[in-house]
């Protein structure tokens, strides 16, 4: 194989996204994979299986790779410095991406720069619990996501699951929000950054279910307000490659950083079909300190909905029924065995007309979800 411009480590869909861009580009990564056929492994020639959590594994897909980033947040940071050590360019770097990693890292550290959070407190006991106060939001600082490892705690009862866990926690106030929003950033290691539209996530059990490009109805002082908060954020947290601040809008009318990702994220997944340039695409040529593409949406809305495994076993079979129901939606499938909830595609929509484009989305997703 020739030698890659990259190393992508992680093998699910936000990598299998990677690729598309990079073969349009001329890009060549190789890719870290837990097994020879999941999601991204599928459509990226140049696999080694391995772990991520084996600096040997690391080592070895980054062999000849001047740049080495990531599919999710879990490499260990000192094998992160090992490989900067060794000449390899991590992006983002061990530095940024333990606030991504560990959230009472990150929230001390927003915190520190004045960056508008929820109340929060380390956790260690029941007495602590009681202490913050209910009702109230119990996370565990490492590895939670889609609604796993958060606890919504209203009284003392409801603490002993999180606790019984055995890990390090935090509390958040439960915050009385209107909605959920995203702020997107793309970043060089020179510093220049772009900006996305702020966009509306709409969650369901934890996991997001749809995104609404940009938020509807969001007052512009606002919008601009959580751009601007999310490239400061990027800045001084020295964040190279796609950012992902994730927001609530409070019922009276401020903005609460709620969690960060340092790598593309599932509200920006409307860009590939959305926008000039896919979040995916500037992904890459941030980390690799190309000049970052244009972020405007190409049409006035953009809708994208999650397909979550459901009564519809078999994607493929079911495909053309979808394409011909719904001609104007665009559908990413992941390559993925079905199982109740789990992501294994997403569709979007765009048009000039937002509940059309919504109704759209939606039928399409469904189509795909419950036949």
């Amino acid at each position: 194989m020739p030698i890659p411009h990259l190393a992508v480590v992680g093998g699910g869909q936000l990598a299998r996204m990677m690729q598309q861009p990079a073969i349009a580009l001329g890009l060549r990564i190789r890719l870290l994979a837990e097994g020879p056929d999941v999601s991204a492994a599928q459509v990226v020639p140049d696999t080694i299986v391995g772990d991520h959590t084996v600096l040997a594994d690391l080592e070895a897909v980054t062999d000849g790779a001047p740049v080495v980033t990531f599919d999710h947040e879990h490499v260990p940071p000192e094998h992160l410095r090992a490989l900067a050590d060794a000449g390899h360019a991590p992006r983002p770097g061990p530095h940024a991406l333990l606030f991504a990693q560990d959230k009472q890292q990150m929230r001390e550290r927003l915190t520190a720069l004045g960056v508008p959070c929820p109340r929060w407190a380390p956790i260690a006991s029941a007495d602590d619990v009681a202490t913050f106060g209910f009702p109230l939001v119990l996370k565990t600082t490492r590895g939670g996501y889609d609604g796993k490892g958060v606890w919504v705690v209203r009284e003392p009862a409801g603490a002993e699951p999180a606790l019984a866990a055995g890990v390090p926690l935090i509390a958040e106030e439960l915050v009385d929000f209107r909605r959920e929003l995203s702020a997107q950033v793309a970043r060089r290691p020179s510093g220049d950054v772009v900006a996305y539209p702020v966009v509306e996530s709409r969650q369901a059990g934890g996991v997001c279910a749809e995104v609404v490009a940009p938020a509807p109805d969001l007052a512009p002082a606002l919008a601009d307000e959580a751009a601007a908060l999310a490239v400061r954020v990027a800045t001084e947290l020295d964040v190279v490659g796609m950012l992902a601040v994730e927001l609530f809008e409070t019922a009276d009318g401020r903005i609460l950083v709620n969690e960060l990702a340092m790598r593309p994220h599932n509200t920006g997944h409307w860009s590939i079909d959305g926008a000039v340039t896919s979040q995916f695409e500037n992904h890459l040529r941030a980390v690799l300190d190309l000049p970052l593409g244009a972020t405007a949406p190409r049409q006035p809305w953009s809708v994208m909905v999650n397909v979550l495994g459901g009564a519809v076993t078999d994607l493929e079979e079911q495909l053309p029924a979808v394409l011909a129901a719904v001609p104007d939606a665009k559908v990413h499938l992941y390559g993925k065995a079905v199982k109740p909830g789990r992501k294994v595609g997403h569709v979007t929509v765009t048009g000039d007309d937002l509940e059309t484009v919504l109704t759209a989305a939606r039928r399409a997703a469904t189509l795909l979800t419950d036949g």
